[in-house]
């Protein structure tokens, strides 16, 4: 039984989830900083937020924070995959035994 179409769908889904997951989450935060921005006294600190956030998105980008989301979405994605091939792995060592 070949078990190579099931470890690469796993490994496919697994790899595009946790691509997406922390884009995801800088994309929320980025957002939830401007909203605050927009409430009144706290303006200062939703501009704050936000070019704190550039900062460090622009410090893995080599000063583009675009390019500092996707080095972070790959990175994880790697460590994704990497746990997902483990699993795999642990669990076919489980059943042969």
């Amino acid at each position: 039984m070949s078990f190579l179409p099931t470890f690469l769908r796993s490994l496919l889904l697994t790899v595009i989830i946790s691509f997406i997951a922390p884009l995801v989450l800088l994309a929320g935060l980025l957002v939830i900083v401007c909203l605050i921005g927009y409430v009144p006294g706290l303006e200062i600190i939703g501009q704050t937020g936000v070019t704190d956030l550039w900062k460090f998105l622009s410090i893995f980008g080599n000063g583009s924070p675009i390019e500092g989301a996707i080095v972070i979405g790959v990175t994880c994605s790697l460590a994704g995959a990497l746990f997902d091939t483990y699993t795999f792995y642990s669990y076919q060592n489980l059943n042969d035994h």
